[in-house]
């Protein structure tokens, strides 16, 4: 047998007429069960740091939002003592400028009183 027909022999076991002589073999890719494990680690961790995150910024708008409900109070406390401080301001002068107040006569104390 001559070399051209021993190659000949061997083509015609692969491939016939009209078809490629190169054939494939399609494997699926598959991971392992290691790089699965690896993969669920990295994936939790990320899931961990997502919610650490989310937590640190609810953490840092509640303790915003702590001190200005602590300022509000303290706002809503000093506008009710001022508004009294006004009420007895302005009570004062009322009373010295109300027409009862100017038919009033003044006393003076004309001798003491011993008990």
């Amino acid at each position: 047998m001559t070399y051209s027909s021993s190659l000949a022999l061997s083509r015609s076991q692969f491939a016939s007429r009209s078809n490629n002589t190169v054939s494939l073999n399609i494997r699926a890719k598959r991971l392992g069960p290691i790089s699965n494990t690896i993969i669920l680690i990295v994936l939790a961790c990320l899931l961990g740091l997502f919610y650490l995150s989310q937590v640190t910024k609810t953490n840092a708008e509640g303790f915003t939002l702590n001190s200005l409900q602590q300022q509000q109070t303290q706002l809503k406390t000093e506008n009710a003592n001022l508004a009294v401080s006004s009420a007895q301001l302005q009570s004062v002068s009322r009373a010295q400028s109300s027409s009862v107040a100017k038919n009033m006569v003044p006393l003076t104390p004309s001798a003491t009183a011993i008990n």
